[in-house]
């Protein structure tokens, strides 16, 4: 297989089995979640200021009093690659003609200049995210396979993305094919791991909340 054919495979097949894989492992893990269900709290809500599902939401996604001085890199990395990441996977023209073939969905590109520059900068950040796990020895004592392994499929794309474009080290016909095969691999492992927050962040914090600010304790 030359490079054209693994490019094409990779946007045809092994593109089509990702999404695949993909769309059915989050529909699997959304229904496993939501048909759980919860025994119906009888007791009398109380009510306290602050106390609520959107409350929770709201200050769970700022760091908690003090932490953000105990650990800048951890907290200020954590938003930039987060924003960072977002910003490149949906404000790339490439990114959204991809969205729109598989969606229909569309919005207008952001500058080249931008996304590179947000490429760098969430590089930056996910590489100063790993080096103050790696050397806080707490942290690196917490961390498992999965926390190391969710790390390199979420870089990969990233720079392998960037490297395509800036046509670095292979040919861009390899290179790009290398991106697509690291996004592909990507969606298949999202679902079944800690990636999969992604999906259940918001609505894990709004039903913690809830449940809390009907006993009055504001979290």
């Amino acid at each position: 297989m030359n490079d054209l054919q693994f490019l094409t495979w990779v946007r045809g097949p092994g593109l089509d089995i990702a999404v695949a894989i993909f769309v059915l492992g989050v529909l699997w893990r959304l229904v496993e979640i939501y048909s759980l269900g919860r025994k119906m709290d009888r007791s009398a809500p109380r009510h306290t200021a602050g106390a609520s599902g959107l409350h929770t939401v709201l200050r769970r996604s700022l760091p908690p009093p003090g932490m953000l001085k105990r650990s800048p890199v951890g907290y200020i990395g954590g938003y930039i690659f987060h924003i960072g990441l977002a910003v490149v996977v949906f404000g790339f023209a490439p990114h959204i003609l991809l969205i729109k073939n598989l969606t229909g969905l569309s919005w207008p590109g952001l500058p080249s200049q931008i996304i590179d520059l947000a490429a760098v900068v969430t590089m930056v950040a996910m590489v100063g995210v790993l080096a103050d796990r790696i050397a806080r020895p707490v942290k690196r004592f917490l961390s498992t396979f999965e926390d190391w392994f969710s790390w390199t499929v979420t870089f990969l794309p990233m720079l392998t993305g960037w490297m395509a474009v800036q046509h670095l080290l292979l040919p861009y016909t390899t290179m790009l094919a290398l991106h697509i095969l690291s996004v592909e691999v990507l969606l298949i492992v999202l679902p079944f791991n800690k990636l999969f927050h992604a999906f259940t962040l918001f609505g894990s914090r709004w039903y913690n909340g809830r449940a809390n600010a009907h006993k009055g304790v504001p979290v």
